[in-house]
């Protein structure tokens, strides 16, 4: 089966963990460490910067 290509990229992932306050979470334990509900929120804000780069092409 071949493998999925990630659609955000680390990057991303660490610069909206830091605007929500997770990242030090992230760096000490994991994702897996993070709150569904924070997960929930990085999901809404990459899915905002998704449709803000959308807007300005």
């Amino acid at each position: 089966m071949a493998r999925r290509r990630p659609v955000m990229s680390d990057e991303l992932k660490y610069e909206l963990a830091a605007e929500l306050g997770v990242q030090d979470l992230v760096r000490r334990e994991g994702w897996g460490s993070v709150p569904s509900r924070q997960c929930g929120n990085l999901v809404k804000k990459a899915i905002e910067r998704a449709e803000q780069s959308l807007r300005m092409n």
